[in-house]
């Protein structure tokens, strides 16, 4: 069976992603079959999705005509029994694999064997949820994002028993209701919520080890990294307690690897209630949120420097060093030079972070502020602190995206495509590491492994080898 004889899609569950994925079927010309044990539930879906189109109507983003051919496309159904006639079901009930499993059994009886099965999970093993279920070569993952109506990507995650077949016709479907398929193997966290990883736990150590204020990182994130959002802002909105759950599933899925190590920090927030938005109190205080930032002021004229010299890495000024990190203190390289040290971050806009030696003299830090300044920069001093908050944030974005790919994960197009959609990250993270430099990378990540003396910071295979094999072009 190829995409176009899915005619009828059966979604279960009207919560707010199966009512998410029931709008999209049904704008895009499916008939739909919605699916809920609570028929309460189902009516308030579907009054708050007719709601919903009709403001697009209101908006002039929709005819009335086609908000209501959607909306008849849906039909609400309470007996699982009816969905014998769907030929492609969508489950987006409750996170837990016991319920999903005992479903995708009962499915497997109810539908004949053409009928593709599919989960919405964002974390469950695809290969758990299709054992015990007849022909599991057609049963795989749909991950929709939140909101699905307006979210492009979808990933489509095949189990040890799927079939490429089927992930075929999932992924031309997809692409036929107007998505960005993307396909994967079914393991913990697919790609978005594994590769995504680091963005929040290098904000929670930077947070932990007092490197600055919370505004502070999520603005370097932002306006520096060229991120959407910052961080800590982000889980925030999200939710502490969902954000900390992802992560402890991932950290126990993969055997407790260091490198998805959860915060104690995030960890009282949640024992705390301080959800975020939601209730009213997270990292910030809600409705108003992050506050703004105090960048350093001005520096007088008379901290100029007299000498500069720029080299590849290095501005001289006088006999300051301003070099952007790779991944030591400024202190470390202070002491080794003995010269006085500023190390600035990765930076993509008019925010730069810096980090001065503790052996600077004051003059000494504000001729490289002063310099900085001139060149149009708003500058935030924040502890010394290896790796700074941007360049060390990406560099283990784009560890982790390699090993999502040397493990056979995804494709390297994919795993680009999945995070600039799913999580709106500027560039692909194999993109960015291409930019930036894979020798580069590795010696940031081998620095900060060197500082900690943890595995956290430990370089992927695959970047070692594409270090070398940069090495040797150069050469």
């Amino acid at each position: 069976m190829n995409h176009q004889h899915i005619r009828t899609v059966a979604v279960i569950g009207s919560g707010t992603m199966g009512a998410g994925i029931a709008e999209v079927a049904a704008m895009a010309g499916q008939q739909v079959l919605l699916h809920d044990i609570n028929a309460e539930a189902m009516t308030r879906a579907l009054a708050a999705l007719r709601q919903r189109l009709e403001s697009r109507v209101a908006r002039g983003k929709l005819s009335a005509e086609a908000c209501e051919r959607g909306l008849a496309r849906i039909v609400p159904v309470t007996d699982i029994s009816a969905l014998a006639a769907a030929d492609l079901v969508i489950e987006a009930a409750a996170e837990n694999l016991d319920i999903k499993k005992a479903l995708f059994v009962q499915l497997g009886e109810i539908c004949p064997p053409h009928t593709l099965l599919t989960s919405n999970t964002s974390s469950i093993s695809i290969t758990a949820i299709a054992a015990g279920v007849k022909h599991p070569e057609r049963v795989a993952g749909l991950h929709f994002f939140n909101p699905a109506p307006v979210m492009k990507l979808v990933e489509v995650v095949g189990g040890v028993a799927t079939s490429a077949e089927v992930l075929t016709q999932l992924s031309q479907c997809v692409l036929a209701w107007g998505k960005q398929p993307v396909q994967c193997q079914s393991t913990p966290g697919f790609i978005v919520n594994r590769v995504a990883r680091p963005f929040y736990a290098e904000a929670w150590r930077a947070l932990e080890e007092q490197v600055a204020v919370p505004e502070v990182i999520d603005t370097a994130l932002r306006e520096a990294g060229g991120f959407p959002m910052g961080p800590l802002a982000l889980t925030d909105l999200i939710g502490q307690d969902v954000n900390f759950a992802v992560t402890c599933s991932v950290f126990n899925a993969f055997w407790q690897e260091r490198r998805f190590l959860p915060s104690l920090v995030q960890q009282e927030l949640v024992l705390a209630g301080r959800f975020g938005k939601k209730s009213g109190q997270g990292v910030y205080a809600w409705p108003q949120g992050a506050g703004d930032v105090e960048f350093y002021p001005a520096v007088p004229a008379h901290r100029q420097a007299t000498s500069v010299q720029k080299e590849r890495d290095v501005v001289t000024l006088d006999d300051v060093l301003l070099m952007e990190t790779y991944g030591e203190t400024a202190q470390a390289i202070a002491t080794r030079t003995q010269k006085p040290v500023v190390i600035m971050d990765l930076s993509e806009g008019s925010v730069v972070v810096i980090a001065a030696a503790a052996s600077n003299r004051l003059e000494a830090t504000e001729k490289a502020i002063y310099w900085l300044q001139q060149q149009g920069k708003q500058v935030l001093l924040v502890a010394d602190y290896p790796g700074l908050l941007v360049w060390r944030t990406v560099a283990m974005l784009v560890n982790e995206a390699l090993d999502a790919l040397q493990k056979g994960v995804a494709s390297e197009e994919d795993i680009n495509t999945a995070m600039r959609l799913g999580v709106n990250y500027p560039r692909g993270p194999l993109q960015w590491g291409e930019q930036l430099g894979w020798q580069r990378v590795l010696a940031l990540l081998e620095n900060l492994q060197r500082h900690y003396g943890e595995e956290r910071y430990r370089p992927c295979s695959l970047l070692r080898q594409r270090a070398l094999l940069e090495s040797s072009y150069e050469s």
